[in-house]
Formats: structure tokens, sequence, C-alpha cells
């Protein structure tokens, strides 16, 4: 399960996408999440598509990787694509069996609808996998950084983040080590009936939350004996840089913007 799992990993390497500065990598991902509703045909969402695999090149992250570690989440794609499917009734029938009919905007919207999911998938996994939990936090508090002056707690909430995305590999490690040892005993997990399954999870779930306020008390105190006390006077180790990649790049998407606006019916 660690091996394919990929949220909340970072996976280091030397590529331009990982040298990049956090604020910019964040500016793109938020871009990216507004421009994607932009597209509305074809053309536009293969310019997103070429757009998303294109970053995934440069980042050096091999494609089967990524794909291997979004399978337990893909299945919202086809579930999403199913729903338009089924629920949506609108064009010409394409196909009339009994009591499933689907329309041609059924088809078209589950098709259009699902490809924005996967790819805002696939561009929010990047920044993960090519950027560290520390670099992310140092980026969410300068960006948020003018929320400072109305007493926003900037800094408590990007360490929150921070911590979230350092400990989901760890709890996944920890959900993988209590399945194996319930199955050791008998549990079944992958097979009988449904009702049976279900059953079996609440013996995951118990340990699971036990331990993971476990770790959270463990932190806490480990925070206060080293003299934690949010972000009020704090100076930084790292420093951010901002580059000509990073402007490139927001450049870049700034490009394909245009494209979409253009190409969009």
């Amino acid at each position: 399960m660690m091996d394919k799992m990929i949220f909340g990993r970072y996976v280091p390497a030397e590529s331009i996408i990982h040298r990049m500065d956090p604020r910019s990598k964040l500016i793109i991902i938020f871009l990216f999440v507004c421009i994607v509703f932009i597209a509305n045909n074809v053309m536009t969402y293969g310019i997103l598509t070429v757009y998303t695999f294109l970053m995934i090149f440069l980042s050096r992250v091999p494609i089967r990787f990524i794909l291997g570690g979004l399978m337990p989440v893909l299945w919202l794609v086809g579930f999403t694509m199913i729903i338009h499917l089924f629920l949506t009734k609108q064009g010409d029938i394409i196909l009339d069996w009994g009591w499933i009919k689907i329309y041609e905007e059924g088809l078209r919207q589950g098709i259009l609808i699902s490809m924005r999911f996967f790819l805002l998938i696939l561009i929010t996994s990047l920044l993960t996998l090519t950027t560290s939990p520390i670099e992310i936090t140092d980026g969410i508090e300068y960006l948020l950084g003018p929320l400072k002056k109305v007493k926003f707690p900037v800094h408590e909430l990007a360490l929150m983040m921070s911590i979230s995305l350092r400990f989901i590999p760890t709890l996944m490690q920890e959900t993988d080590i209590i399945m194996k040892a319930q199955t050791a005993r008998g549990v079944e997990f992958s097979s009988g009936p449904i009702k049976n399954r279900v059953k079996a999870i609440i013996p995951l779930l118990i340990p699971l939350f036990i331990s993971a306020f476990k770790r959270a008390e463990e932190l806490a105190v480990a925070m206060e004996a080293r003299g934690y006390r949010g972000g009020e006077g704090r100076t930084k180790y790292r420093l951010l840089n901002w580059n000509f990649a990073d402007t490139g790049m927001i450049l870049l998407l700034l490009l394909v913007t245009a494209l979409l606006v253009i190409f969009r019916t």
C-alpha cells in the first residue's frame, strides 16, 4: 500500500518543477482550479490535458507511479461519469435498452466533467509530489501574510496543513499494519458479503483513531517542550527564492488561459 500511495508523499528529484518557489506552485494550482471550469469542449479539454502532462513530464515523476497511486480515487471519476450518463436526460437518445436510456448530452457531460475531475486530481497531486511539506507551509504562510493585519492565525493554519500532509503517509502505514494484523486473525476485507466487509472495517477504524489521537498528543507535548508558542516573533531558516522559472510557468498558464477563452464555445 505504501509503495503505491502518493497523497502527501514527497518524491525528491532534480527537475524544474522541484526547484520552483512553493509560492508560484501554489498560485499555479489555484489558477488551474479556476480556469479548469472555462473548458467546455474537446479542444479546451485537450489543451488542459496537454498542459497537465507537460507539467508531469517536467517534474520527472514517472506517470505510471502517479496513476498507480491515484487508483484508489479513480473510482470517483468513474462514478461521476455514471451519474451523468443516467441522470442527464438531454439531447438525442444514443442507447435505449429497456429501462436504461443514455442521452447524447449525458454522455458528453459525463466525459467532460470526469475529465475535469481527473485533471484536477493530477495537478494537485503533483504539488505534494514535488514540494516538501515544510515548503508548502512557508508558501501558504507567505501568501496569506496580509491576513495577519486582521488577526487571522496564518502561521497556525499553515502549520496545521503541513502536519496534515505529513501524517497522511504515516496514517496509511498504520492502516496497512492494522489490516495485516486483522487479516492474520481471520478478518476478510476483500471477500464475502458487503455486510461482513462493512463490519470488518470497525475493528480497523478503532485502533486507527486511537493511534492518531496518541500521535497528536505526543506531537503537542513535543512542541510544547521545545517552547513552541505560535508564529509571533519567529524567524525563517529557509528563505524563499522566486526566480525566472517561476515567472515563466505562470506566464505559460496565462497563455493556456487565453487559449481556453479563444476556443471556448
